[in-house]
């Protein structure tokens, strides 16, 4: 049998042969281990664990930082940004998690936009054509796509990291409007726009799984 832990929760594979009573036997007998996994995929770079939003949470990620959090009671649940890098927490006295995690997910939405609005304009004059939009949404493995009608599909998750990180995944779907393909002429075009893509690109190696489960953590409503 084996426990793998990865962004989408804890799985266990195990042979046909083997019975409903073995298995939780197994799952039991590394009960340890698996909670340590769980726990580090719930942590920021700090050592900081991540709290359910119902439990107002002194702190949230927001591009490579953790941020501290303002709850301020109101009419309306909403998220802003303080002009000093807090978070200001709105939120209404019937807000429940499911409409606290709605908030967060707009307002991450929302920041994730404000930085690729320039880095795009940027970019565009040395591209074949514009992207036809952007679409930001939670995926399991990936970081990225292009489709072929132009839409450009970025993981939501990147809102939580450095800024440099998204800027290399904005600029790596674009330069597959010039190639689409991983060719060597495809990265001498990444290359060309970000000289120091190979950090930014190991920086997801080593943090993406942590990343990617901490954002579904903090926008799981139960």
């Amino acid at each position: 049998m084996r426990l793998v832990v990865d962004e989408r929760g804890a799985r266990l594979s195990m042979p046909q042969r083997a019975s409903q009573a073995e298995a939780e036997a197994f799952v039991r007998d590394n009960g340890v281990w698996l909670l340590a996994q769980m726990a580090a995929l719930r942590v920021g770079e700090d050592g900081h664990e991540d709290r359910p939003l119902s439990e107002r949470p002194a702190r949230l990620p927001l591009l490579g930082s953790e941020r501290a959090v303002h709850w301020l009671p109101a009419r309306h649940t909403h998220v802003l940004l303080a002009a000093d890098g807090s978070l200001q927490f709105h939120y209404s006295a019937q807000a429940g998690q499911a409409a606290l995690v709605r908030a967060l997910a707009e307002f991450y939405q929302a920041q994730a936009r404000a930085q690729i609005g320039p880095e795009t304009a940027r970019w565009l004059p040395g591209l074949p054509r514009a992207p036809r939009r952007f679409v930001f949404k939670q995926m399991t493995s990936r970081w990225g796509s292009l489709a072929p009608d132009g839409t450009v599909a970025l993981d939501l998750s990147l809102v939580l990291a450095p800024p440099a990180a998204l800027q290399y995944v904005l600029v790596h779907e674009l330069c597959h409007l010039i190639q689409p393909n991983h060719s060597a002429a495809f990265w001498a075009e990444v290359s060309a726009r970000m000289p120091a893509w190979p950090d930014q690109r190991q920086w997801l190696a080593a943090e993406g799984r942590r990343l990617k489960y901490r954002l579904r953590s903090l926008l799981a409503v139960a």
